[in-house]
C-alpha cells in the first residue's frame, strides 16, 4: 500500500512532454508583477521620448476647443472627425510599444509566445460557486493576498519616504516662478517614478520566483505518470520486444536468403515475377516428395537469383502469381506448399518437354485463389 501511495504521490518533476502539452493548453508561467513593472518601465521611457514633442501635442489637443461659433455645427463635426483620428494616431503610436513589451515579456518568461485556443473553451468549474470558493479560499489566494498587501504597504512606504524627503522642495516651490515650481515638481514626480520602480522590479524578481515554483508545484508528476508517457513515447517493453524479435527475425531471413544464393546452379527452373520476386526450384525426375526451394528473394536477391540463373542456363519461368505464392508459402529448404502441386508440376513438365526439343505453348497457370498474394503479401481480390 505504502509503494502504492509513493507511486500516486506527484514527486517527479515534469518531462518536458509534459510541459509541452501544458503550453499547448495555455498554462504557461506567468507574473502579473512583471507586467506592471515591464509596462511602467516602458511607459517612462516613452514619457521621457515624447518631453520635447509635449508642447505641440498640447497645442494640437488645445486646438480642437478652438473654433467659431457662428459656425458651430460644421466645426464641430470637422474637429470631433480630426479628434478622433488624433486619439487613434496616438493611442496606436503610445499602444503599440506597451502591447510589444507585454509580449516580449510573456515569451521572455515562458520561453515563446503561444496563441492557445484550448484556453478559451468553456469549462464548467469555472462558473461552479463551491469551486470558486476553494479558489477563493486556497493558499493560493491567500499568497496573492499577502503579496498585494505587502506590495501595497512598500510602494506607499516608498512614496513616502520620497515625498518626506522632498517636502521641504515642495513647500518652497510656491516662493518662486511658475517655471520654476514645474520644474521642482517633475524633479520629484521623476524621483518618485523611479523609486517605485526600483521597489516593483524586486517585487517582480520574487514574484517571478514564486510563479515558477508554483507552475513547476503544478505540473509535477507520479511515477506511475512517468511511467505511463514513456510507454506512449517509447512503446511498451512487450511490443519493444516483439519489434526486436521481428526485426531478428527479418535480418534472419535475409541471411539465409543470401546465403541460399550459392545453390541457385543446382535449381531446375526459377519462377519469376518476372522480377520483383525469383524461387529457384529443384525436382529430380524419379525421386519421391515435391520439388524443394533452394534460394527466393525479392527486389535485388531476385534480380541476382536470375543473373545466376542466366550464366547457368537455368530455365526461367514468369508467373506472378505462382513466384509470389511460393515466396509468401515457402522457405529455402523446404518442399513447396501442397497446394501449389500441380501449378509447379505443370511448370516443370512445361521445361522438361521444352528440353527434350518439343515445341509446345506455355501452359495456364493456375493457383489457388486463397494462394493469389499481391507484392505487399496481402490476399489479391480479383
Amino acid at each position: 500500500m505504502a509503494s502504492e501511495n509513493s507511486a500516486q504521490e506527484k514527486t517527479e518533476d515534469p518531462t518536458p512532454k509534459r510541459m509541452e502539452k501544458a503550453f499547448e493548453d495555455g498554462q504557461v508561467l506567468s507574473s502579473k508583477e512583471l507586467f506592471v513593472f515591464s509596462t511602467l518601465f516602458t511607459g517612462l521611457i516613452l514619457y521621457f521620448l515624447s518631453v520635447g514633442f509635449a508642447g505641440q501635442i498640447l497645442g494640437e489637443w488645445g486646438g480642437f476647443f478652438n473654433f467659431n461659433m457662428s459656425e458651430f455645427e460644421g466645426e464641430l463635426s470637422r474637429l470631433s472627425y480630426q479628434a478622433v483620428r488624433y486619439i487613434i494616431f496616438y493611442g496606436l503610436l503610445f499602444g503599440a510599444p506597451l502591447f510589444i513589451i507585454v509580449l516580449f515579456t510573456q515569451g521572455a518568461l515562458a520561453g515563446r509566445i503561444n496563441f492557445a485556443p484550448k484556453a478559451l473553451e468553456f469549462k464548467g468549474s469555472r462558473i461552479d460557486p463551491l469551486k470558486g470558493l476553494q479558489r477563493m479560499f486556497s493558499v493560493k489566494s491567500l499568497v496573492e493576498l499577502a503579496k498585494s498587501i505587502l506590495k501595497v504597504v512598500f510602494l506607499i512606504g516608498s512614496a513616502a519616504l520620497i515625498i518626506n524627503s522632498q517636502i521641504s522642495t515642495l513647500l518652497t516651490a510656491s516662493d518662486s516662478n511658475i517655471s520654476h515650481g514645474v520644474s521642482r515638481a517633475h524633479g520629484i514626480f521623476i524621483s518618485l517614478f523611479i523609486t517605485l520602480l526600483i521597489v516593483l522590479v524586486i517585487i517582480a524578481l520574487i514574484d517571478v520566483i514564486w510563479q515558477r515554483h508554483q507552475y513547476i508545484e503544478q505540473l509535477k508528476m507520479s511515477r506511475q505518470d512517468v511511467k505511463d508517457e514513456h510507454k506512449q513515447t517509447e512503446g511498451s517493453p512487450e511490443v519493444k520486444a516483439k519489434i526486436r524479435r521481428l526485426q531478428m527475425a527479418s535480418a534472419a531471413q535475409a541471411a539465409k536468403q543470401r546465403s541460399a544464393l550459392e545453390n541457385v546452379p543446382e535449381a531446375t527452373a526459377i519462377i519469376t515475377n518476372p522480377t520483383h520476386f525469383a524461387v529457384a526450384l529443384k525436382y529430380d525426375v524419379g525421386e519421391r516428395g515435391a520439388p524443394v526451394i533452394l534460394a527466393m528473394g525479392r527486389g535485388k536477391l531476385a534480380e541476382e537469383i536470375i543473373e545466376i540463373g542466366s550464366k547457368e542456363s537455368i530455365a526461367i519461368f514468369q508467373s506472378p502469381f505462382l513466384a509470389r505464392a511460393l515466396f509468401f508459402t515457402g522457405d529455402i529448404g523446404e518442399e513447396i506448399s501442397e497446394e501449389l502441386f500441380n501449378a509447379v508440376a505443370a511448370v516443370l513438365a512445361f521445361i522438361f518437354r521444352l528440353e527434350n526439343g518439343e515445341d509446345v505453348a506455355a501452359p495456364e497457370i493456375d493457383v489457388p485463389e486463397n494462394l493469389k498474394f499481391t507484392e505487399t503479401g496481402a490476399l489479391y481480390n480479383a
